[in-house]
């Protein structure tokens, strides 16, 4: 291997890869989970398309166009490297091989459009979402992602090298990126059926925690992982997440217990989550009590945000807007104030002598991805419902999008039905219960009593 070449760092970039892969299928999980049973499996199959689709992609001509030589003004990588050519075993980025970091940055691209499928849970057409897939990730991440991670001494992209906009690991890019593009097609795709007047609630919480588990885990190396080197500023990294995200889960649960009286699992599986989005930007430039500060913010305004879906009455199925985009943006701001300047970047915050300049920054990184992302993704999106159509028929959504697009369903329940239908023919008939005359009428009454409060 060429002068520089760490196998370390090699080592630690491509188990972090193999992480933040591993977060796709959590999400799967967790949406999965979060939706009603006759949902489930398409939302586990739409996060799974990702990877099979942008992978493919990201070979053609994602890498290049994301981390190609610029091809002007920071907007957008060249095509020197379509089918990864040009891209040799001996080739370095820092210390690791080029391979190992673009394998790190493909798991990047294959969860962002995963990210947006909760927003449109219960409706969407699976060969639709396909094609939504494909060309979102082309005409908006791809560009994004030059624009925020590919740096080239000043001559890379436009917000992160050539602007000085902090984003260590994706709050732009990935969870502005995607929650916006989420309110995008709710209001494209419309309400679900009964949306306001049906329950619908997660059908499996098991599910739901177990998928926010594999997330925080992954997320490790989604953020450690985005130092491309094991050193301090990974360690710091790490850290960060972990304070952050504890942090967030704990301000999310005192809000609801304020605001609703209960603390519910399904909340604490969110705020974690919130948390994990908002410290993407800021893990590699806060202390660990600026994480701390982070996650509470981000923990109760994001739990506040997801009520705006029914003040403004779009139907963001699972509260993609109301965590990836509000907590992305929130870890984007929160930069400004709390950036240290001695961690991995030089630039400090508002509240360490920086004055307004950074936060300054982070503000126009914030809305030119923002607007970016929700013009290009309405577009997009319309233009697919005027051609194929991207909702499924009212008949397909009521009965169930598992059994209409895939079918197949997540749970054998005429298998259920048989076993219980078994076990009342041949179970033997119950004894008739002692009847005691002198049992006073008072205990009567207070038994039926118990047994109504207790259903």
């Amino acid at each position: 291997m060429p002068e520089g070449f760490s196998a370390g760092d090699t080592a630690f970039v491509l188990i972090c890869a193999a992480l933040v892969m591993v977060m796709t299928p959590g999400l799967a999980f967790f949406y999965g989970g979060m939706v009603r049973a006759k949902s489930t499996l398409n939302m586990l199959a739409m996060s799974f398309l990702s990877l099979g689709i942008v992978s493919v992609l990201w070979v053609l001509y994602g890498y290049s166009l994301s981390f190609g030589p610029d091809a002007g003004a920071g907007l957008i990588g060249n095509l020197d490297h379509l089918g990864m050519r040009g891209v040799g075993l001996t080739d370095l980025t820092g210390t690791i091989p080029v391979t190992a970091f673009s394998a790190f940055q493909l798991m990047f691209a294959v969860i962002t459009p995963a990210l947006i499928s909760g927003a449109i849970a219960d409706r969407a057409k699976f060969a639709a979402w396909g094609l939504f897939t494909a060309l979102w990730a082309t005409v908006v991440y791809f560009p994004v992602a030059h624009w925020v991670f590919f740096f080239d001494g000043g001559e890379g992209g436009w917000l992160g090298d050539r602007n000085g906009v902090i984003d260590f690991a994706g709050g732009t890019a990935v969870h502005i990126n995607a929650g916006v593009a989420g309110l995008a097609l709710c209001l494209v795709l419309g309400r679900r059926i009964g949306f306001r007047k049906d329950p619908m609630r997660p059908h499996s919480l098991p599910l739901v925690m177990l998928g926010s588990g594999l997330l925080w885990f992954g997320w490790f190396g989604f953020n450690a992982g985005s130092a491309l080197a094991a050193n301090g500023v990974a360690a710091m990294a790490l850290l960060n997440t972990q304070l952050a995200t504890g942090a967030a889960l704990v301000g999310w649960l005192v809000y609801e217990k304020l605001r609703h009286g209960a603390f519910t699992t399904l909340g604490a599986a969110s705020g974690a989550v919130a948390g994990l989005v908002a410290v993407t930007p800021a893990c590699g430039s806060v202390s660990p009590l600026g994480a701390v500060a982070i996650g509470l913010i981000a923990g109760a305004v994001c739990a506040a945000a997801i009520a705006l879906k029914y003040r403004w009455g779009f139907d963001d199925s699972l509260d993609v807007v109301g965590v990836h985009a509000v907590g992305g943006a929130i870890g984007s701001l929160l930069v400004g104030l709390f950036a240290t300047g001695t961690i991995g970047q030089s630039a400090k915050g508002l509240f360490y002598g920086g004055g307004v300049a950074q936060l300054g920054k982070q503000a126009m990184g914030v809305a030119v991805v923002g607007v970016y992302s929700f013009v290009l993704s309405w577009l997009l999106a319309k233009a697919i419902d005027r051609t194929i159509g991207f909702r499924v028929a009212e008949e397909a959504e009521v009965a169930g999008i598992d059994r209409a697009e895939h079918a197949e369903s997540a749970y054998d329940f005429s298998a259920l039905g048989s076993a219980l239908g078994r076990t009342a023919v041949h179970a033997p008939a119950p004894a008739p219960a002692a009847v005691t005359p002198t049992a006073p009428a008072a205990a009567a009454k207070s038994t039926e009593k118990t047994e109504v409060d207790a259903r």
